[in-house]
């Protein structure tokens, strides 16, 4: 096998959303969105022959890519648990959120993802929900007046879903 049939096989759902959208530059952003909603990430590969497929430059595609905080290079988990720390969920509480996450989840500032690729943890600017303080939410599931009990409770629920182990 040749190796550009190797690599349109490897990208065969990016390939198809690039179609989908007839190739075209303007295209971008929509066309990344699909594509981190694939792999939930953008990794430095896809991002090339994305480039190379809409025939732009290459530092283009990952300016766009790193510009918007949408956007993320480093691969998430399945379950993306965002933690509010704006003013009132910090006040009440957010970081003693966080880091019984990151203890019951064996997790830290610099390693924000467990190795099972099922969690990564979060801290946000503001989730809008300053009433429900402290606020988290698990990729569309919104919990409020969280607290550490809580918080290990809904992932206990989340690994025995899975059927795994936390």
């Amino acid at each position: 096998m040749q190796e550009a049939e190797l690599k349109t096989r490897q990208f065969e759902k990016v390939l198809a959303i690039i179609e989908e959208h007839q190739s075209q530059r303007s295209r971008l952003i929509t066309i990344l969105q699909q594509v981190q909603h694939e792999y939930r990430y953008l990794p430095q590969e896809v991002l090339t022959y994305i480039a190379t497929a809409l025939d732009m430059p290459v530092a283009e595609v990952y300016g766009v890519a790193t510009f918007y905080a949408h956007f993320t290079l480093n691969p998430k988990g399945k379950y993306v648990i965002k933690v509010c720390n704006g003013t009132a969920c910090h006040v009440k509480g957010s970081m003693k959120l966080v880091d019984v996450l990151f203890d019951k989840l064996k997790l830290n500032e610099q390693k924000n993802t467990t190795d099972d690729m099922l969690f990564t943890v979060e801290t946000v600017s503001c989730l809008g929900a300053c009433g429900l303080a402290p606020v988290m939410v698990i990729n569309e599931s919104v919990y409020g007046q969280v607290d550490g009990k809580k918080a290990g409770e809904i992932i206990d629920e989340i690994v025995a879903k899975e059927g795994g182990v936390s």
